[in-house]
């Protein structure tokens, strides 16, 4: 070997030696930081978490518990559950989680099942496919704002398009922002027109990736498409539909621009026909300037949304076990 080869290579250690402390100490680095480097990696995600997720919910329960108000929110009085009492018997309290599990009623199913049937009409070879799930999705990537004025036009009592059409096939005009159910309908129909694409496209995933071969087989046995969409595509789609409707009702549950914006009104109309929970807290708030109030509500709010998907999951499990055991 030539003099520049064995300069290039470096000193080497006498044969017979172990490794140096170097090598020790760098090996330990790597240990430390082949089992530390996980929770690096997630770190990020915790401490936002921690700041903008836990930290404000448990400063919200701490705030349910005493007076403030908006103009002084410095100075807090202690009154205990009292803001939980006094939310309970408010009836405009009732009403607006009356009207949070109509709407949410009257939006979520029509919603899910014209996304389901949307979905299996894109799973099919069409022409223009990608063109289609393109457009089905443009009015969940529309302005909340921009569609619910524009809704609101359409159920205009007296120049709305769609009492227009209803007087063409002889109905006479709706009065949508007053009526309690004619209101709710509307407010349904924006959220309804906002989120089917969206869900479709969920479902559309969750089809395509239940096997070919269980169509085949169901073919082969003589089955229809409707009896393949029966026993074969919504039993694949089954753990997608529970987390469709577990979502669809924590969002039914915070609902909020869309009855906030449809007459402007934070009281939900005249007599709070379409007020939700979510516009029920802003209006303690920040109409009322109740912040302890407000805070009660929206822990009300979210002991509601964790009991529903409790039993949502609770059914959700009991259904996959009686399967099972079948």
């Amino acid at each position: 070997m030539s003099l520049t080869a064995t300069a290039k290579a470096g000193p080497r250690r006498p044969a017979g030696t172990g490794p140096g402390p170097d090598d020790g100490r760098a090996a330990t680095l790597r240990r430390t930081w082949r089992k530390a480097s996980p929770y690096a990696y997630i770190a990020p995600f915790f401490t936002l978490f921690l700041a903008f997720g836990l930290f404000p919910l448990l400063y919200t329960a701490f705030v349910s518990l005493y007076r403030v108000e908006l103009q002084t929110s410095g100075e807090m009085e202690w009154r205990g559950l009292a803001n939980y009492t006094a939310l309970f018997s408010d009836e405009f309290f009732w009403i607006s989680l009356r009207n949070t599990f109509t709407i949410g009623v009257l939006s979520t199913v029509p919603q899910l099942a014209m996304a389901l049937g949307l979905a299996h009409l894109l799973n099919y070879k069409l022409r223009g496919r990608t063109f289609i799930r393109t457009a089905i999705l443009l009015p969940y990537a529309t302005s909340v704002a921009a569609a619910t004025l524009v809704f609101a036009q359409l159920f205009g009592r007296d120049f709305g398009l769609i009492n227009y059409v209803l007087g063409l096939v002889g109905f006479d005009p709706v009065d949508w922002q007053t009526g309690t159910v004619a209101s709710q309908i509307a407010v349904s129909t924006i959220v309804i027109w906002r989120w089917t694409g969206y869900n479709a496209l969920i479902y559309l995933a969750g089809m395509q990736s239940i096997p070919h071969e269980l169509y085949e087989a169901a073919e082969m046995d003589g089955a229809s498409r409707w009896s393949q969409f029966i026993h074969v595509t919504l039993p694949g789609l089954r753990p997608t539909i529970i987390f469709t409707v577990i979502i669809s009702t924590i969002g039914a549950t915070q609902l909020f621009g869309e009855p906030l914006l449809f007459e402007g009104s934070i009281s939900g109309g005249i007599s709070h026909q379409y007020q939700t929970l979510g516009l029920y807290m802003y209006e303690q708030g920040w109409g009322f300037f109740h912040l302890g109030r407000a805070a009660a509500i929206a822990w009300v709010m979210f002991v509601l949304i964790v009991v529903i998907v409790g039993v949502n999951a609770l059914i959700g499990r009991r259904r996959s076990r009686k399967e099972t055991g079948r």
